[in-house]
């Protein structure tokens, strides 16, 4: 799915700039997680009266990704936009299970996860080390062959480690994006 970025404007392998080993996969595997864990927020909220869309939060969210990024003093607009697409995906996913819920109830979660002590601490955890990951990954971040290409190996490692169907491949590649815009 992702090898398409490799075609256009990559550069011939003799010419391509050293990667570091991990380049992006640290960031790509949270993102992977972060994309995870909206299966529970799903299953949290179907046949609820709760909402995918949760504009408070998802504020609050963006709201303290600006404070950890003016904090550890990268761009503030693009985590944020880095933020919202996390959060996008997610829903993504979550609309993506309902449909799928909803066609085929015995498919249907049987427990209802807690969105406050379950769920909550694990994307506040990532959020943390996503902060931390976009600082590391600095230098390689933005709209360059590099961090294409890295991105590309990043998805594709990250993809066999979580072993991830179509709705949840689409979502981390969304979620991804944005390194590399």
């Amino acid at each position: 799915m992702l090898c398409g970025l490799l075609t256009a404007g990559a550069m011939p392998a003799a010419a391509t700039p050293a990667l570091s080993s991990d380049g992006l996969t640290p960031l790509v595997g949270l993102a992977a997680e972060r994309i995870l864990l909206a299966d529970k927020v799903a299953a949290a909220k179907f046949g609820t009266a709760t909402p995918i869309e949760d504009p408070v939060r998802e504020q609050q969210v963006l709201d303290q990704a600006a404070a950890l990024a003016a904090e550890a003093g990268i761009d503030i607009p693009d985590t944020v936009q880095f933020f919202r697409a996390q959060i996008e995906m997610s829903k993504m996913v979550q609309r993506g299970l309902f449909d799928r819920w909803t066609r085929h109830p015995e498919l249907a979660p049987t427990e209802r996860p807690d969105l406050a002590t379950e769920v909550r601490p694990e994307l506040d955890r990532i959020t943390v080390e996503f902060i931390d990951q976009l600082t590391a990954t600095t230098d390689l971040r933005g709209p360059t062959p590099r961090c294409k290409i890295s991105l590309v190996l990043s998805e594709m490692k990250t993809d066999h480690r979580y072993s991830l169907d179509r709705l949840h491949e689409r979502a981390l590649w969304g979620a991804i994006r944005p390194l590399c815009a």
